[in-house]
């Protein structure tokens, strides 16, 4: 069945809040989907964002955001009064998320609920189910806090090291504290489920996202430091990134640490395992980023100034994916295999047998048959105009340099007419799915993220209020019904 779904993450929905949250705004986002023919909504990771607002830099890949709980419904439940929302600050653009300032606002209105909150058998119920990850988050929160906001491996060393003693007198100083970050969990998911399972009632799957690589100072690594590739001062050896390329001459240095996989593997990836398991409840469909890196990934020496120096070393191979399959049998991947491959790469992804991605702004080189030129793909791909990693498809082609070719390409005269014809192009191809970003279906807009770069434009972007109105819906329905993928 050939499908189709429209990117946007959480955070660029309207809101009368300065961001987009799991509230009414979502719920209306389903409505558009469903207005739209489409069967899938793609999202960023929902994690807490980590350094310039990142979602891919998070202190948990297994927390969920606090910054997307809604307040709305907060207030419903009696946890906030509505004149607590008035005059809230949070910045002076109606198309960018000021992190700071909603942090701030939504911080002070969470600590009000949660000192109106009394524990009951549902809290109860979520904090033994989430027993393997929450305590050792919300501990690790209360503890960066208590430290002012210094990163783990900078802590006094017993609690540095995690001994026992540290550990117990920790949990019982800063027990108020760890409560309250154990009580965002509790309403981040709950809002979180409802919002899934009205999802699943008008047709929508959700379609999220696992980044391979996590923080080094998160809880994840403060929490299993045996599984991670760290000196016997927990500093790492050496750290994630990519060579250098036609793009960036000196590599990128992502600094994220490696995983030690054969610690992982004596394990039976036992930490893998639950992140994906745990994955699965949160969305129907996973991406997993960077699907390279389990073939073979790049490790840089940790006192590196660039990535030039680096070496390939082996990832778990099919081996991983083999127990994966084993314990979680439910899980359904899409493999981000962009950027440089092998055939080691490619027969990994056809052993695994998942769809890999085609992106339409890769394929107008005039001189070679590009594998994403729409003729080349499979039906078993996920083929998109651009990522939130790409620019919005007029930014990208202000900037192409090869406009005759992308011209004669798609047929059209006008360069007006090219984003249009771009999207008709990819709907059009063999692809069984095909995602497209919002900004491209509505013709405008910032776009998401520029890799390579650490500043506070990027993960802001929102849409204007009235963006998703009727007339995109009908314009979006007829595509999809047009090439067969309603």
């Amino acid at each position: 069945m050939r499908k189709a779904g429209i990117l946007m993450h959480i955070t660029s929905l309207a809101s009368d809040y300065g961001i987009g949250t799991i509230g009414k705004e979502a719920y209306d986002f389903v409505d558009f989907l469903k207005k739209s023919e489409q069967h899938y909504w793609q999202i960023l990771p929902l994690n807490p964002t980590g350094l310039f607002n990142s979602p891919y830099q998070s202190p948990s890949v297994f927390a969920g955001n606090p910054l997307l709980i809604d307040l709305n419904t907060l207030i419903a439940e009696g946890l906030l009064e509505a004149r607590e929302l008035e005059g809230l600050y949070f910045g002076d653009d109606e198309e960018r998320v000021d992190f700071r300032a909603v942090n701030a606002y939504k911080t002070e209105l969470l600590k009000r609920a949660f000192a109106r909150f009394g524990i009951n058998s549902d809290y109860t119920k979520f904090s033994v189910e989430n027993d393997y990850w929450l305590l050792g988050y919300a501990l690790y929160m209360a503890l960066k806090e208590h430290f002012d906001g210094k990163p783990w491996y900078e802590w006094e060393e017993d609690i540095k090291n995690r001994r026992p003693a540290a550990v117990k007198k920790y949990t019982e100083l800063l027990w108020d504290k760890i409560e309250f970050y154990k009580f965002e969990q509790y309403l981040f998911f709950r809002q979180w489920d409802a919002l899934k399972t009205y999802a699943h009632e008008n047709g929508v799957e959700i379609i999220g996202d696992i980044p391979i690589y996590v923080a080094l100072d998160s809880a994840d690594v403060w929490t299993n430091t045996n599984f991670f590739q760290l000196d016997k001062d927990k500093k790492p050896t050496k750290v994630a990134g990519c060579p250098p390329d036609a793009f960036c001459k000196e590599g990128q240095l992502w600094n994220n640490p490696l995983y030690d996989w054969r610690a992982l593997k004596q394990s039976g990836y036992v930490w893998w395992i639950r992140r994906i398991q745990e994955s699965c409840k949160m969305y129907d469909v996973i991406r997993l980023d960077h699907f390279r890196g389990f073939e073979s990934y790049y490790a840089i020496p940790a006192d590196s100034e660039n990535a030039k120096n680096g070496e390939w070393e082996k990832g778990p191979g099919a081996a991983f994916f083999r127990c994966v399959r084993k314990h979680v049998p439910e899980a359904r991947f899409i493999a981000e295999d962009l950027g440089f491959l092998t055939d080691e790469v490619r027969s990994l992804l056809a052993e695994c047998g998942f769809p890999g991605m085609k992106i339409l702004q890769f394929a107008f080189d005039p001189y070679h048959d590009n594998p994403y030129l729409p003729y080349n793909y499979s039906e078993n791909c996920v083929a998109y105009t651009g990522t939130h990693d790409n620019d919005t498809l007029i930014g990208w082609y202000e900037n192409e340099g090869n406009k005759e070719f992308i011209r004669d390409y798609l047929n059209v005269a006008d360069d007006a007419w090219v984003p249009a014809a771009m999207i008709r192009t990819v709907l059009a191809s063999r692809a069984g799915t095909v995602i497209i970003p919002i900004q491209d279906y509505l013709g405008y807009g910032r776009r998401i993220n520029t890799p390579s770069t650490a500043n506070e434009e990027n993960w802001s972007y929102r849409l204007k209020k009235g963006a998703l109105h009727d007339g995109a819906a009908y314009n979006i329905a007829h595509l999809t019904k047009l090439y067969k993928r309603a």
